[in-house]
């Protein structure tokens, strides 16, 4: 440890404080000693009513049970309302789940058509590209073809003429292709516009469901509060409670 310095203390200045300190102590007990209360004088005066003691216990008794039984229907009201809203949330999330299963599977039917159509288009070309080299060696000009007729302007014919069968047949199936998805896609819009309004109307009775239920509960509570405040009312005929204060 290294060097330190010692302060000695001020005794003036400690009795000062412990003198101020006795001082305060001594008003202390002094205001006590003015304070104090003095002796409670009341008037003589009969308790616990005009009713016997069997009367009174069998009224704590009937109490007791009324307080069980609210207590009783208030946590079976929680339990219930509690299930109701988890089946909800349940309902709820279900209802997107089957949401976002349908748009996943509009989307792989989309994507389905798109490569049925991308592959008869590549097929179209395809064939247009074989038919054209087919085509390469054969007489270009009508007159030619008038004037010579022989085999090759008979196989030219022939070829033209699938060419010309082979168009028409993969323009009909496009169009057909796409008739056929603008109705499906009409048929799906329909289908979601159908779903949502059942969503809304299932929703809406829900609600209205769910009111109709809150509504008969508090109409079931209002009557108990009543029976409970007359069976009060009859029990205690003396009592300062009236029917309006239900505790």
């Amino acid at each position: 440890v290294g060097p330190y310095v010692l302060i000695t203390p001020n005794e003036s200045r400690r009795n000062q404080l412990q003198q101020i300190a006795q001082k305060e102590l001594n008003d202390l007990e002094r205001w006590k000693e003015e304070h104090r209360p003095g002796p409670i004088k009341l008037v003589p005066q009969r308790l616990g009513g005009k009713e016997s003691e069997a009367r009174a216990r069998q009224k704590q008794q009937t109490m007791l049970m009324q307080s069980k039984y609210q207590q009783k229907h208030k946590r079976e009201e929680y339990v219930k309302a509690k299930k109701a809203a988890e089946e909800a949330e349940i309902l709820k999330k279900k209802a997107i789940q089957r949401e976002k299963a349908e748009r996943l599977e509009v989307k792989k039917r989309q994507q389905e058509m798109q490569r049925r159509e991308m592959f008869l288009e590549d097929h179209y070309y395809k064939t247009n590209e074989l038919l054209n080299r087919l085509d390469l060696g054969l007489p270009e000009s009508d007159s030619c073809q008038i004037a010579h007729r022989g085999p090759e302007s008979t196989a030219w014919s022939r070829s033209h003429a699938y060419k010309q069968a082979l168009r028409e047949g993969e323009t009909r199936r496009l169009e057909e292709m796409k008739q056929e998805q603008r109705r499906k896609a009409e048929l799906m819009e329909f289908k979601q516009k159908q779903e949502e309004e059942a969503r809304t109307r299932a929703h809406q009775n829900e609600q209205r469901s769910y009111l109709q239920s809150l509504f008969i509960f508090c109409c079931i509570l209002r009557v108990n509060n009543a029976f409970l405040d007359r069976l009060q009312n009859k029990t205690q005929p003396n009592s300062i409670y009236r029917s309006g204060y239900s505790g």
